[in-house]
C-alpha cells in the first residue's frame, strides 16, 4: 500500500535512503545530511508535478516510491523508489517487500495517477533491480552513460505502458 508521506517519517526515510546499498544503487551516491534532507523535502512536499510516498509492507512502513514529472491530465511520468534495506533483511522480508512496492507502484501510477506510462532509470550494473522490473512488464527502451563518483556508469531507461482496456 501506498500512502502519504508523514513528517515524523523522515528521520526514517533518510536513514533508509542512506543505507551503503541504496547509496551504491542511486544517482545520488554520497550520504545526504540532516538539512539536504530537509530542503529535498521543503522543496518536493507541495510541488504539484511530483509525489513522495511511504510504502507500507504488512503494515509498517517500508520505503519510498516517488513519482516525477506529474502534469495535469499527462500520460506519462517517471518513477523511483527505496526500501529500508536493513529492517527488512533482518525480518526476512526484503524479497516480499520488493516485489509488493513495484507492484504497489505500478497500481498507483495506473490508477490513481492516471498515467498510461511509467518511465525509470536504472544502473546497467544492477540486474536484480533490471529483473524485477522486466518480471512485471517493464521493457528497455534506451541507454546511456553517466559520471558519477567520479566512475562512468552506464544506464538503462526502462518503461512500462497500461495495457488498453478490452
Amino acid at each position: 500500500m501506498l500512502r502519504g508521506v508523514e513528517e515524523h517519517e523522515l528521520p526514517a526515510m533518510r536513514r533508509w535512503r542512506n543505507h551503503p546499498r541504496v547509496r551504491a544503487s542511486s544517482f545520488t551516491t554520497h550520504t545526504i545530511t540532516k538539512a539536504e534532507h530537509a530542503r529535498w523535502w521543503a522543496t518536493v512536499k507541495n510541488d504539484p508535478a511530483r509525489r513522495v510516498l511511504i510504502y507500507e509492507h504488512r503494515g509498517a512502513a517500508a520505503g519510498v516510491v516517488s513519482f516525477s514529472g506529474l502534469t495535469p491530465g499527462g500520460q506519462s511520468a517517471d518513477w523511483a523508489f527505496y526500501l529500508d534495506v536493513a529492517g527488512l533483511e533482518h525480518s526476512g522480508e526484503l524479497l516480499a517487500a520488493w516485489i509488493g512496492l513495484e507492484r504497489a507502484a505500478i497500481e498507483h501510477a495506473f490508477g490513481p495517477l492516471g498515467l498510461t506510462t511509467l518511465r525509470g532509470e536504472v544502473l546497467a550494473c544492477n540486474e536484480p533491480v533490471r529483473r524485477l522490473h522486466r518480471r512485471f512488464g517493464f521493457a528497455e527502451v534506451a541507454g546511456y552513460r553517466l559520471e558519477l563518483a567520479g566512475l562512468r556508469r552506464e544506464v538503462v531507461a526502462v518503461e512500462l505502458t497500461r495495457e488498453k482496456d478490452p
